[in-house]
């Protein structure tokens, strides 16, 4: 896995021009099939300008003539939103749903190494810091638990789709999931990329 952190504190990005070109440039050099965002109404600053962020790049990484020393793609990435429970302006609406059953203990462990964000900070923005156990192996049910009950949530709200998509048999067995939603501003979500860029379904 190949990755770039950019230099922006925490609580302090912003949608500037200079940003946006930096991540028109980064989107050019990593040339992705599928980019993965926050909606733009999110709770936390730093999702929301990451998003318009985004989406401001979505057309911009095919002109030739901006930020013109980075070779510009021929086309546009298919760019997806993260899910959220937020109601307006509207609310997230799911253009995919993907079974992780398979790799949602695999996704926990990682989480799992995230110490300061799900042993610490979270907890203590939330008033639960006194609930967070001290023992590693405790922690990790701890947070399995929680986040068991999410993807299930998920499945379950979404199951719908989740049988359109992995047909009635395999729809209705998927224990958890997690949901994206097509952003307009980057390549259209078709029936035929849908099972490129996810090629889990029938």
């Amino acid at each position: 896995i190949e990755y770039e952190l950019l230099d922006n504190h925490d609580g302090e990005l912003m949608p500037t021009l200079e940003n946006r070109y930096q991540i028109i440039r980064t989107i050019r050099e990593f040339h992705p099939d599928l980019i993965m965002t926050h909606r733009p109404n999110d709770y936390h600053p730093d999702h929301r300008y990451t998003s318009i962020l985004v989406q401001d790049a979505a057309y911009m990484v095919t002109v030739p003539n901006i930020c013109a020393l980075t070779p510009h793609l021929e086309k546009n990435p298919v760019i997806v939103y993260l899910s959220d429970g937020f109601m307006k302006p509207y609310p997230f609406t799911p253009d995919v749903v993907v079974g992780i059953d398979a790799v949602v203990e695999e996704k926990i462990d990682m989480l799992h190494c995230h110490v300061s964000q799900f042993y610490e900070w979270l907890p203590y923005n939330s008033g639960t810091l006194d609930a967070v156990p001290t023992d590693a192996s405790a922690r990790r049910a701890w947070l399995s638990e929680r986040l068991l009950n999410r993807f299930h949530a998920t499945a379950e709200k979404y199951r719908d789709l989740l049988i359109a998509l992995y047909g009635e048999e395999v729809g209705t067995q998927i224990e958890y999931a997690e949901a994206f939603e097509g952003c307009e501003y980057g390549a259209s979500l078709t029936g035929e990329n849908i099972r490129t860029l996810f090629p889990f379904f029938q």
